[in-house]
């Protein structure tokens, strides 16, 4: 259950920050720029907070090659589901919504990686402590 809500969470950033529809940060922020500029830098900072959390979090938690080994096990499984002809690429916004899923995916992983190890393995992630 702790990895779907964490994994909700990533959908909701990637697919709030940008997606093929018209309700989406990207969209907004440039046809409002000028009327809403606050509102705009305010939305853009919250949405920047959340993407560093999720970042910092699965960079120290599976790093940069077990955010390609997710990435490239999504995109295996994507090249199956064409080979096998249950998905078409043949339509813009369902590869970028695939996409969309795709990177939420990695960054829900990343998040939930710390919990799924000590799970596995009795062993609990440290963070470095500095001794200054």
């Amino acid at each position: 259950m702790g990895f779907l809500i964490r994994w909700v969470f990533a959908l909701f950033l990637v697919a709030a920050t940008f997606n093929p529809t018209a309700w989406n940060y990207t969209s907004w922020s440039v046809g409002n720029w000028r009327e809403q500029t606050s509102l705009t830098v305010f939305l853009g900072l919250l949405l920047l907070v959340g993407w560093i959390i999720y970042l910092r979090a699965t960079l120290r938690s599976i790093g940069p090659f077990g955010m390609i080994l997710v990435a490239a096990l999504l995109g295996a499984l994507g090249w199956v589901l064409y080979d096998q002809g249950w998905l078409s690429l043949s339509n813009r916004d369902l590869n970028t919504w695939l996409a969309i899923l795709a990177l939420s995916l990695v960054l829900g992983v990343g998040l939930s990686w710390s919990f799924a190890r000590k799970a596995l393995s009795g062993q609990a992630d440290m963070d470095d402590v500095d001794d200054d």
